[in-house]
């Protein structure tokens, strides 16, 4: 009997491609949440909500109290919601994922969720414009709100998965699919399958040297990408 899996999936250059327009909504987030502007603006890299907001506001001179990062990703999905009519346009759903997502649905034998640094509203923003959340249980996932820690992510999902699904996936029966170092890491501090894509702004060298169990150039071969998850 063929093992049940669960695939952890990244959002941002990994499924889709926003081309960083998600850095453009901090200016006005920032003023919304601090009545301040902007002058030292976030890093991503795979990091959390949590652990970009944390630095951004130490970075530009507000304690980072539970309070101001509450209103900080208030103002975030504010912004989201203000312009989620025009994702179809001005974003994309990369090449494969749709297919990849359908066909790891229709066997019956794979759980999908996310392991994503995004905000849970605007993970669905940034996949329902493709059509990307339909295969996906947004309700299991680990999201950027959770910890700074993106290896935190994996387990709060796999425990949510277990718990819905009433099976317990082993470590080598969880693979973390994403595009960045973070991604690999975090697959890796919990013994789950790495699978990476280049995709995104890192190589494949650095990917393998965080890890990586297999780097793909994307997700258009759809047989490799079963190959990858099963084995």
């Amino acid at each position: 009997m063929t093992k049940k899996r669960l695939v952890l999936w990244d959002i941002d250059h990994t499924l889709v491609d926003f081309s960083e327009l998600g850095a453009a909504w901090y200016g006005t987030a920032f003023a919304a949440a601090t009545g301040a502007t902007l002058r030292v603006h976030p890093v991503f890299g795979g990091r959390t909500e949590l652990a970009t907001t944390t630095d951004l506001l130490t970075a530009n001179g507000f304690e980072a109290t539970e309070e101001t990062i509450e209103a900080l990703f208030k103002a975030l999905v504010s912004e989201s919601e203000r312009h989620r009519h025009t994702f179809a346009e001005t974003a994309r759903a990369l090449p494969g994922a749709a297919e990849a997502l359908t066909a790891f649905a229709a066997g019956g034998d794979v759980v999908q969720t996310l392991v994503t640094g995004n905000l849970p509203e605007i993970s669905r923003h940034k996949l329902a414009p493709f059509g990307l959340d339909e295969h996906l249980d947004l309700e299991i996932g680990g999201y950027g709100t959770l910890s700074v820690h993106r290896p935190d992510l994996v387990p709060h999902a796999v425990g949510l998965a277990a718990a819905k699904h009433g099976t317990e996936f082993a470590p080598d029966a969880v693979v973390v699919i994403g595009d960045t170092p973070n991604d690999v890491r975090a697959a890796v501090a919990h013994g789950a399958v790495s699978v990476a894509v280049t995709t995104g702004h890192y190589s494949a060298e650095e990917l393998r040297a965080e890890g990586a169990d297999i780097v793909l150039p994307g997700l258009t071969d759809t047989d490799a990408v079963r190959r990858a998850v099963f084995g």
